[in-house]
């Protein structure tokens, strides 16, 4: 899964019969300190996410389990909303 953020809404009079009823985000990838990460990507949304929010989401061949059809062409899909991150060192670890 990798971290990111909707900035915008793509929206599309005609797609694939398939992905009718979900929307298509804008999300551009972050880091673990909500740092752009790369161009911005096309994913679909699976758990009505929107512009401002930061999510979870996966690529590749998994793109399509969260979707309801047995095939679609989804490179990636949002699957998560992040509510917190936490991000700390325990003292114990450093050496």
């Amino acid at each position: 899964m990798y971290l990111g953020k909707i900035i915008g809404t793509i929206w599309a009079t005609r797609k694939y019969e398939a992905l009718n009823g979900y929307k298509m985000q804008l999300v551009q990838p972050l880091n673990s300190e909500r740092e752009k990460l790369g161009d911005p990507i096309i994913a679909l949304d699976t758990i009505g996410a929107g512009p401002g929010e930061i999510i979870y989401y996966v690529t590749a061949s998994e793109a399509v389990i969260p979707l309801d059809v047995d095939m679609a062409p989804v490179d990636a899909s949002i699957v998560g909303i992040v509510d917190s991150i936490n991000i700390g060192i325990n003292k114990e670890d450093v050496s």
